[in-house]
This record gives C-alpha cells, sequence and structure tokens, in this order.
C-alpha cells in the first residue's frame, strides 16, 4: 500500500468539523471522530426539522384561521372556500396575522365570503 501523506488539508478538514461541533458535549467536540458522527447528525436534525416547522407553522396558522371565523360565524373550511370563490389571493401566513392583529378587516374579509 502506498504512503497517503495528509498533512494541512486533513488538519484543516480535521478543524472545519470541530468547529461545526463545538458547544457539543463530552468527546463530541474533542475527538474527531465522534465530532463528525455528531456533525452529520445535527445536520439531519436540521434538514429534518425545517420540513417540520413548516407544518407546525401550517397547523397554528389554519387553528388561528378558525377561531376567528369561528368568532364571526363560519367554520375553516366555509370560509378558506368562500375566499376561493370571491377570488381572494390571501395565503393562510397573512390570514392568521389579519385574524390576531386586525378583527376589524378579518370581519370584513368574511362579509365578504358571506356574499360570495
Amino acid at each position: 500500500m502506498t504512503r497517503v501523506k495528509g498533512g494541512f488539508v486533513t488538519r484543516r478538514r480535521h478543524k472545519k468539523i470541530l468547529k461545526m461541533t463545538r458547544g457539543q458535549w463530552g468527546t463530541k467536540h474533542r475527538l474527531f471522530r465522534r465530532a463528525n458522527e455528531a456533525m452529520m447528525k445535527s445536520q439531519w436534525y436540521a434538514y429534518r426539522d425545517r420540513r417540520t416547522r413548516r407544518r407546525d407553522l401550517r397547523r397554528l396558522w389554519i387553528a388561528r384561521i378558525n377561531a376567528a371565523a369561528r368568532l364571526n360565524g363560519l367554520t375553516y373550511s366555509r370560509l378558506m372556500h368562500g375566499l376561493k370563490q370571491a377570488r381572494v389571493e390571501l395565503d393562510r401566513k397573512i390570514l392568521a396575522d389579519i385574524a390576531v392583529r386586525d378583527s376589524n378587516t378579518f370581519a370584513s374579509l368574511v362579509s365578504l365570503v358571506k356574499q360570495a
């Protein structure tokens, strides 16, 4: 087997991984192999949880819209169907924000839905 000289390239790669795992507990931030395992796991968690966060936020927005719609005498599904028929193109994030911050505007949207 031929001799492989790693030198500064390997050290640079190791230092990059160890820098990414700074703040981890125990050997996860001291030893390269353990740090590499921890880094790969944490990146996988970050990737997975970015999608989970989008799911959770959508559920929150729907719950807020539903609560505000029921205060105005409609259900969530009827409100969304009516908005689509009235050609109001507001996404759930904006609708939830309006429902929380500005109830008068939301009430006017509900009246628009009831007309449509």
